[in-house]
């Protein structure tokens, strides 16, 4: 993990290689899936030594007009199903969160928005899961975008808090990607390099977690994470 200093007192960690195979992912309990606990999104798999997304509705296929395939005159609403392969570390964790993840991506593709995301303070029960997603996609092309949301809890209730397009915006295979929360700012790294970041009051606690995009077909198993390490801070 990169050597960002982080305010307070260190109070829990956690790092993983992935192995084994676990469908969904579990490590010994340690994990909260989004459909297995969740119920509405869909759950994270571990295979081959990489996590990754499960499967999901693909239902609605995905339309955002600032990824260029809704006409923003049609709606200014997302259109999709939205339930994300999510997972996040069960137990109790300190609000200041430095999150890392090694992206494994092959066969790039504009046909999905494949993403990899780090998520913090994040919390999921049956129907709800809320906290902070940062994502990145897995393309590196003028389509490529970074951003970071916050989720409100109901499936399809979230908020983008900040976004940049561009080819430097999206990460390749053997990238590293970093998400933090320090009180109530959020910045996204590429390689250690800072690439965005929001500021928030909404959520004060929750879990460090993993996800990826909904409705990416059955390239789920082309792009995720090789290992994963967080540290978490009190106040």
């Amino acid at each position: 993990m990169p050597d960002r200093k982080m305010p307070g007192r260190r109070v829990r960690s956690y790092r993983t290689t992935f192995e084994g195979r676990e469908d969904p992912i579990s490590e010994g309990g340690i994990w909260v899936n989004g459909k297995t606990e969740g119920i509405d999104w869909a759950d994270v798999v571990i295979e081959n030594g990489i996590a990754h997304g499960g499967k999901t509705k693909m239902s609605v296929a995905e339309r955002r007009a600032e990824q260029g395939n809704l006409d923003a005159s049609e709606s200014a609403a997302p259109i999709g199903d939205y339930d994300d392969p999510t997972a996040v570390l069960t137990g109790n964790w300190g609000p200041n969160q430095h999150a890392t993840g090694k992206v494994f991506s092959r066969n790039q593709t504009d046909r999905y928005f494949q993403e990899v995301e780090l998520r913090l303070r994040s919390t999921i029960t049956p129907h709800s899961c809320t906290g902070y997603e940062v994502f990145w996609s897995c393309r590196k092309t003028d389509t490529a975008y970074a951003e970071i949301v916050r989720w409100e809890g109901p499936l399809c209730s979230y908020e983008s808090l900040a976004r940049r397009q561009g080819p430097e915006f999206g990460v390749k295979d053997g990238d590293v990607v970093e998400a933090t929360i320090v009180g109530n700012r959020i910045t996204s790294y590429i390689n250690g390099v800072e690439v965005l970041s929001a500021t928030d009051d909404r959520w004060a606690s929750g879990s460090p977690g993993i996800g990826f995009n909904f409705g990416c077909g059955d390239t789920y198993v082309d792009h995720g994470f090789a290992w994963y390490e967080v540290d978490t801070y009190d106040d």
